[in-house]
């Protein structure tokens, strides 16, 4: 597995959003780039509702940084390594890099990494472990990503099993992301079969959870 990168033959419209840009400036060069939904969306066509950002920086770093340069920063999420930066009313969430510690199919313990292919082995789906610089590359540290898109393909990232067991959730992300993307999107053997055999894991989860995920 390894960091490999696209030819950046091209940039995407999201690419030239002014509150991404102001944040990437603000942050140290090659330390964050965008990740998961906003490129999946865009390697497909379709509208990005959302930027999310992945950092090398701990979240201190992070919120020092964006201070600097006046953007405001809510910790939506510093638990787990997350902060909301909101340019003109805009919300970005951003993320450090990070692993799994431990997990118990709700919840995770994390350590933070620098290392982009630890970060994508914890995340859902190939096609959400894709990583993007602000000058087009693309980089898929899966090896699978890529393919994926192409084939309009769900696959959990690594062991199915392991992914579902994770984070339970998993098993309703995937029928609701199928379901948005239309009837020619795939799932894999492996991700249907982890689905099926874990479905008991759903009982564990709050209905908070199930709701959140499914009203969607």
């Amino acid at each position: 597995m390894n960091d490999a990168m696209s030819d950046p033959s091209q940039t995407y419209p999201f690419m030239s959003d002014a509150g991404a840009l102001a944040i990437l400036a603000a942050l140290p060069p090659g330390s964050t780039r965008y990740v998961g939904g906003c490129i999946r969306n865009a390697l497909w066509g379709l509208p990005v509702a959302d930027i999310d950002m992945a950092t090398q920086l701990p979240p201190e770093e992070v919120q020092a940084a964006l201070k600097a340069a006046n953007i405001k920063t809510v910790p939506t999420g510093i638990a787990h390594g997350t902060l909301t930066a909101v340019v003109s009313g805009h919300p970005y969430e951003i993320t450090t890099l990070r692993r799994d510690v431990e997990t118990d199919g709700r919840r995770a313990v994390i350590a933070y990494t620098q290392d982009w292919a630890e970060d994508a082995q914890r995340r859902d789906f190939t096609v959400n472990a894709l990583y993007a610089d602000r000058d087009g590359h693309i980089y898929d540290p899966t090896a699978e990503g890529l393919d994926d898109i192409d084939a309009r393909r769900f696959r959990f990232v690594g062991d199915a099993d392991a992914r579902v067991r994770e984070d339970y959730l998993r098993i309703l992300r995937l029928f609701r992301f199928v379901a948005w993307y239309g009837h020619d999107a795939k799932i894999t053997k492996d991700a249907l079969t982890a689905c099926r055999e874990n479905r008991r894991g759903l009982k564990k989860l709050s209905a908070e959870r199930v709701w959140a995920e499914t009203k969607r």
